[in-house]
Formats: C-alpha cells, sequence, structure tokens
C-alpha cells in the first residue's frame, strides 16, 4: 500500500485474539458488540511483514490487511478470520462498501493482483434478499462473500465494486442461512420440474464470489453445504475455477451441485488468471462426485476468435476420454457466452492488455442493458446466435451424453 494513502490501523488487537473461539461452529449466532465491547485491535508489529503472513492455497492469499467493520470483527466468524491470519494488519472502516483507497481507486489498476491476494474486507450482510433468477438456478441467495482472490478478466463482479476487487467476508453466516431457510420453508416442494432441476429448488449461493476459495478463508462454505442438507426441497450450487479438496470432507449428501467452470486451455491461461489448471478442474469431477456432491459444468465464458472451434472440439474430447461413466450420467452443461463492459475493459488495459486482445471486440458487439440495469457488451445478436449453434453441435458431436440446460 502506498504510505501516503495508508489508513490508520486500529490500537492492537490482542484482547480480542486472546478470546476468540478457534473454529466458531456453524449454529453459532452473530455476535453484536455490546456497550462494553472490548475495542477491535491491530497487532503492533502486524505491518504487512512477510513475518508471520498467513498463506493458504499455494500461494493465492498472502493477506497483510484486513480491513473490517467493528461488528464483523467481534463476530466469532470475523474472530476465526482474523485468527487464520495472524501476520494482517487490522484497519477499521465504516462499511464494507465504502473504502475510498480500494473502491473505485483508478490508481488500484495496476496492482489488481496484488490487492486479491494481500488484503481481505470484513462486512456484516445487511440485504438478505432472495432473488429469482430461472437460468442457472431458480433464486439468488443472498451471498457470504463478495469478491474473489483470483483474476479473471471477464469477471462481472469488479463492476460493482470499483477498481479494486478484493474478497470481502460477510461473518453473519447465521442471518445468511436463517433467511434462505426461511424462504425454502415458504416455497414448500417444487411443484413441477424445469431445467434448474427436476425435484428440487436451486439457490445459487455464490453468485459474487467463488465459494471454493471462501472455504479457504472461513467456515462460511461449510455452513452453507451443511445447511442445505436439512432442507430436501432445496439445492445449493455454485460455480467455481478453484479446485479445493478440502470440499470433499463436507459431506453434502447430493444437496450441493458444483459447477466447474471451464474452457479450451489456451483461453485459460490467458483469462482465468490464477485460477487451477482446467485439466485439474475436470480431474476433480469423479472425486466430487465420490463426496456426495452433484458434478455439472459451466461453458463459459465461450470467447469467439480465430479457431475457437478447434479448441472447443479438443477441450469436449478431453471431456469424453477423461470423465468417469458416473459422472456423465448425471452431468449438465450451461453455456454462456461472454459478456463484457467499457469501464473493465478500460481497467483490463492497465494490468492484462493481452486479454483485452481476444475479449474487446467492436466488430463483433453490441451494447446491451443487463438484467440488473447494467449497460454491458455482447455479441451482436446474430454472431452470439451462430456461435451457440457451433458449440451446442460440437457437444453433440463429441460429448454427446452432456446436456445443455441453458445457453445464452
Amino acid at each position: 500500500m502506498d504510505p501516503e494513502t495508508e489508513p490508520d490501523a486500529l490500537f492492537g488487537l490482542s484482547e480480542l485474539l486472546d478470546a476468540a473461539p478457534e473454529r466458531p461452529g456453524p449454529d453459532a449466532a452473530p455476535e453484536r458488540p455490546g456497550p462494553d465491547a472490548a475495542p477491535v485491535r491491530s497487532r503492533p508489529d502486524a505491518g504487512g511483514s512477510d513475518l508471520g503472513a498467513a498463506r493458504a492455497g499455494g500461494g493465492l492469499l498472502d493477506v497483510r490487511e484486513i480491513h473490517a467493520e467493528p461488528a464483523a470483527a467481534l463476530s466469532p466468524r470475523g474472530r476465526q478470520v482474523i485468527a487464520r491470519f495472524p501476520g494482517a494488519r487490522l484497519v477499521e472502516v465504516a462499511s464494507h462498501w465504502n473504502i475510498p483507497h480500494l473502491h473505485g481507486n483508478e490508481g488500484r489498476a495496476e496492482r489488481w493482483v496484488r490487492v486479491k491476494r494481500q488484503t481481505l474486507v470484513l462486512g456484516v450482510r445487511k440485504s438478505l434478499t432472495v432473488r429469482p433468477n430461472g437460468r442457472s438456478a431458480d433464486w439468488i441467495a443472498p451471498g457470504a462473500s463478495n469478491g474473489c482472490a483470483m483474476s479473471c478478466a471477464y469477471c462481472y463482479v469488479p463492476r460493482r465494486k470499483g477498481y479494486a476487487n478484493p474478497i470481502t467476508v460477510f461473518t453473519n453466516i447465521g442471518d445468511v442461512t436463517g433467511a434462505i431457510g426461511r424462504h425454502v420453508a415458504g416455497l414448500g416442494p417444487k411443484p413441477e420440474p424445469n431445467q434448474c432441476d427436476a425435484e428440487r429448488w436451486v439457490y445459487d449461493v455464490g453468485e459474487n464470489g467463488d465459494c471454493s476459495v471462501d472455504a479457504l478463508i472461513s467456515d462460511n462454505t461449510a455452513d452453507l453445504v451443511r445447511a442445505f442438507r436439512d432442507w430436501p426441497t432445496a439445492m445449493a450450487s455454485f460455480a467455481t475455477k478453484y479446485v479445493n479438496r478440502e470440499l470433499l470432507e463436507l459431506d453434502p449428501r447430493g444437496s450441493t451441485r458444483v459447477r466447474f467452470s471451464l474452457m479450451p486451455p489456451g483461453d485459460s491461461r490467458l483469462l482465468d488468471v490464477r485460477t487451477s489448471p482446467v485439466a485439474e478442474r475436470i480431474a476433480a469431477a469423479g472425486d466430487f462426485l465420490d463426496a456426495g456432491y452433484e458434478v455439472h459444468f459451466n461453458l463459459s465464458p465461450v470467447v469467439l476468435r480465430p479457431g475457437w472451434e478447434a479448441d472447443w472440439a479438443e477441450l469436449l474430447r478431453q471431456l469424453d476420454d477423461v470423465l468417469p461413466a458416473a459422472v456423465k450420467a448425471q452431468a449438465a452443461a450451461e453455456v454462456i457466452m461472454l459478456t463484457h463492459n467499457r469501464q473493465l475493459h478500460e481497467v483490463n488495459l492497465r494490468w492484462h492488455p493481452r486479454a483485452e486482445e481476444a475479449l474487446w471486440r467492436p466488430d463483433l458487439q453490441q451494447v446491451k442493458r443487463s438484467q440488473n440495469g447494467a449497460l454491458n457488451v455482447r455479441y451482436a445478436d446474430d454472431v452470439k446466435r451462430e456461435g451457440v449453434r457451433a458449440l451446442t453441435e460440437l457437444i453433440a458431436a463429441h460429448a454427446p451424453w452432456l446436456r445443455v440446460r441453458y445457453a445464452f
């Protein structure tokens, strides 16, 4: 962090950590600090040095700073995160959405990856609304996080958070699971099959993050998986580009769908920055199925460029060759054509301009307003229609067992 923009650290955190439970249980209620609560503190020797810096996921995270709302830091889940990264400097913020030197700071564009690797934010989620979807899932659940440590050049989440996009962990996980549980109970059984699922209501629990990476930081993902085990009419669903084998120990009992996102390896090396290799994601599918997950695939984003059809055909042949028969028997896919955004294009030009050679194609793209009201750039209607047709024909030819749940 630049010294001239560095915020003041909170004064010491030792009392908080001394009192912190090492691993709060999944049913722990969110804790609200009372008038006599100990002040949130940061350790005097935590200044972002390598000493004591906690690393997770093979270097994916090297947390040096934790920006925290006081209520979030004092909650059981907040204390768990702080204890997991003992070398991090803790900084108080009034709102997880309003951190001026992170959100909307154009000067952070060149430090895009460093911010994702070295910074966490702790906040209390205020909105607990369950929203209808109808594509990937029946419903979008209130997420337990926002942001990601990976750096996919096409990611839509940074458009909502400004130029820097570290993970925000919402510490009131009990409020999140409670809201989902009430919604599930209010719906009752699913009356008829649809393309989301034949029997259960599907809730996307990772719309604005990656639950596999979140599990490196806290027990939020584990709590969501455990909660859905108790709701026979509902299923959790999340897409991931990171293979976290710790999730194999959670015993989902068929109530969580993992969607491994796939694209040709060449595209992934260019665009899926800091993610697990595509071959590793494919190889993990059988293990996740054996562990009790439903395993689907996201073929996304589909980036149209010279030679794209041959590369997708090769990927589909790899799926057909490598995947166990049991995975193929229950697999389904979502096909998602690239959506881009001018603001993100301008940010990418500052840290990863090579990606924009593939992503920014004004000759093929048109402006379109998304469901959330944002103006984005998508392939022109005729280009997109032809791309979907070509890819679905490739699937039929090379992986005919792969049911396409939807394509857009």
